[in-house]
């Protein structure tokens, strides 16, 4: 993974604080609940949004510009482009998923808190030569609304990797660019990231626990740390190799599956939930599964 991608994801994620205060006990969370499962309408629903004509021809212009920010001019025409998007002909692979984010609430160790709550859905899109990207939604009302495109597959990839190596729940730990599943018990690595947070063979819930209380405990939002402004993060040593910036663990939201609030918040470095999904859309340089 480049500096720039680091960044790029450091740049979202640490947008993730929102103002709650939370308590400080860790908890032992030996059996802690399961992450609330998202319903298959809700799942649908975003799909059937991702399916728009509209949205696909956004994603055809993504592909199109393969990498250049929508800030900046490519070095072809807008016809070169607009019909560079038609021949991307994106489709969609595989299916929608919820993207499961390391909760708040579990950090602090608040009794009942899950690992990890739904933020958005995603859906992987292919274009016709090859490369792929990441649609994310989130519900707002009753309606699903794209709020950002993401180059890669990550977060399909990750879920279908747990799906396919025994089941559980995948999740993210952003702050360290982790992905794990959730799995009878024992929080297990999926990447080289996490890895390196908590060996080949993972560990239990508890010790999971204890560990991210460990890493972001006086770093939660509402946290001295948080007041003084230095949400950018700090480096956190795994090994012999620093783990990227660790940003401040997102406030657990409330409601549905899928909060739309906590959601949007969460996704509002790509300004994409006011703007549209045009130019705001976040460029994300990702390698494949480790």
């Amino acid at each position: 993974m480049t500096e720039l991608s680091k960044a790029r994801r450091a740049a979202v994620t640490a947008l993730l604080a929102a103002g709650l205060g939370l308590a400080f006990t860790p908890a032992a969370h030996a059996d802690g609940p399961a992450p609330e499962a998202v319903p298959a309408a809700d799942l649908a629903g975003a799909r059937s949004a991702v399916q728009d004509p509209s949205v696909l021809d956004k994603v055809g212009r993504f592909f199109a510009r393969k990498g250049v920010p929508p800030t900046q001019q490519l070095t072809i025409g807008a016809a070169e482009e607009a019909k560079a998007a038609g021949d991307a002909a994106p489709r969609l692979a595989g299916d929608t998923v919820p993207v499961y984010t390391l909760d708040a609430g579990f950090v602090a160790g608040n009794p009942g808190a899950p690992v990890a709550k739904a933020e958005f859905t995603a859906s992987k899109v292919v274009a016709a030569d090859g490369q792929t990207a990441s649609v994310w939604t989130v519900r707002q009302g009753d309606a699903w609304r794209v709020v950002n495109i993401a180059s890669g597959g990550d977060e399909s990839d990750y879920a279908a990797k747990a799906a396919g190596s025994g089941g559980g729940t995948a999740f993210r730990e952003p702050q360290v660019n982790a992905w794990y599943v959730l799995r009878d018990g024992r929080v297990l690595p999926l990447d080289d990231e996490a890895r390196r947070s908590v060996g080949s063979g993972g560990v239990s819930l508890a010790a999971y626990q204890q560990l991210v209380h460990q890493r972001y405990g006086d770093k939660l939002p509402g946290s001295a740390y948080d007041r003084d402004g230095k949400g950018g993060g700090y480096p956190l040593e795994t090994g012999a190799e620093a783990a990227p910036k660790a940003a401040p663990v997102a406030a657990a939201g409330g409601g549905s599956a899928v909060p739309a609030v906590t959601a949007a918040a969460a996704l509002g470095a790509t300004a994409l939930a006011a703007a549209g999904v045009g130019a705001g859309a976040v460029l994300r340089r990702r390698r494949g599964l480790r």
